[in-house]
C-alpha cells in the first residue's frame, strides 16, 4: 500500500475540517472530547505529512520533531483519550464502570509507552512505501493486547451505535494493518483509524444527532443480571 506526504496532508486537512464540524455540533463539555477525535486525527496526519517531507528531503530536524509528535499521538494519546472520550458520553452506570476499567488500562499502557519515548530514541524510516516507527520497549505482545483493549474493545460497551461500530472496525483494521506489513503497523493503522473517525461525524449528524438520548433517561437502565 502506497502512502505519501500528499495522502497524509489530504487526509489531515479533510479530518481537521470534519473535526471542526463535530466540535461545533457537540452538546456541552461531556461531548467535546469525542467530537475532537477527528480533529486530533487530522493533526496527527498533518504531522506525518511533515515527516514525509523531512524523510524525502533529508531534513533531520523536521524528521526528529515530527516523529516524536506523531508517536505521542499514536503511543500515548490514543490509548488514554479514546476510552476517556467514550466514558464522558456514556450515561449508563454499568457501562461507565466497564469503560472505566479500559480507561485504567489505557492510562497504564500510555504512561508505560511515554516512559520509553522519553527514555530511548524513537526513529522513523520509509519501508515499502510506508513509514516504519522504531520505538523500543519490552513485552510488545502484551502491550499491544492492552492497547487494543483500550482503543477498540472499549467501544463495545458503549450505548451509542457509532461508537460500537468504531470499536469493531478499529479492531478489524488493526488486523488489516498487520497483514499489510507488521513493520509499518503503527503508521498504516493510524491512517485507517483516522479515516474511521469519520463515524464521529455521523454520530453528530442528522438523525443520529437527534437520536442521542437524554442521559437522564438512559441512566435508569439497570445493570444486567
Amino acid at each position: 500500500m502506497c502512502f505519501s506526504a500528499t495522502a497524509s496532508f489530504t487526509a489531515g486537512t479533510a479530518l481537521t475540517a470534519v473535526g471542526m464540524v463535530t466540535v461545533y455540533r457537540s452538546r456541552g463539555r461531556s461531548e467535546l472530547p469525542l467530537a475532537a477525535v477527528p480533529l486530533l486525527f487530522g493533526l496527527q496526519q498533518l504531522t506525518e505529512g511533515l515527516l514525509w517531507v523531512g524523510l524525502d528531503n533529508d531534513l533531520t530536524g523536521l524528521q526528529s520533531w515530527s516523529t516524536y509528535v506523531f508517536s505521542l499521538f499514536s503511543h500515548v494519546l490514543w490509548p488514554m483519550f479514546i476510552p476517556f472520550a467514550f466514558l464522558l458520553v456514556e450515561p449508563v452506570r454499568w457501562r461507565r464502570r466497564a469503560i472505566s476499567v479500559f480507561l485504567a488500562l489505557g492510562i497504564g499502557v500510555g504512561l508505560y509507552l511515554l516512559y520509553f519515548l522519553v527514555r530511548f530514541p524513537v526513529s522513523a524510516h520509509v519501508h515499502e512505501r510506508s513509514i516504519s516507527y522504531d520505538s523500543p520497549h519490552f513485552y510488545i505482545a502484551g502491550v499491544l493486547v492492552i492497547y487494543l483493549l483500550a482503543t477498540c474493545f472499549t467501544g463495545l460497551f458503549s450505548s451509542h451505535r457509532c461508537v460500537r461500530i468504531f470499536g469493531v472496525l478499529a479492531f478489524v483494521l488493526a488486523i488489516a494493518a498487520v497483514l499489510v506489513s507488521i513493520m509499518t503497523f503503527v503508521s498504516v493503522w493510524c491512517f485507517f483509524a483516522a479515516l474511521l473517525s469519520l463515524l464521529i461525524l455521523i454520530h453528530f449528524s442528522g438523525p443520529m444527532q437527534a437520536a442521542r438520548t437524554d442521559p437522564r433517561e438512559r441512566a435508569t437502565e439497570r445493570v444486567p443480571s
